[in-house]
């Protein structure tokens, strides 16, 4: 696993794009790009690009967490 060079969501820019999304995932470039193009990750489509609004991806991780899916 690539290591995350985010210590805390307040780092963030205020729209992530897929490098980014990987580099706070600690995956791979392309698993970053595949995640933005899945059906339910939260991404929005500007012009040519794909980006995800910080505050959904934030949810997005807590909902997709052992934890956020706990009863």
């Amino acid at each position: 696993m690539i290591e995350s060079t985010y210590k805390s969501y307040d780092d963030l820019p205020l729209f992530l794009n897929a490098a980014t999304v990987a580099k706070v995932l600690g995956v791979s470039p392309s698993s970053g790009y595949e995640l933005l193009h899945q059906e339910d990750f939260p991404s929005l489509r500007v012009g040519n690009r794909i980006v995800v609004p910080k505050d959904q991806f934030i949810q997005w991780v807590q909902q997709n967490t052992e934890r956020g899916n706990a009863p």
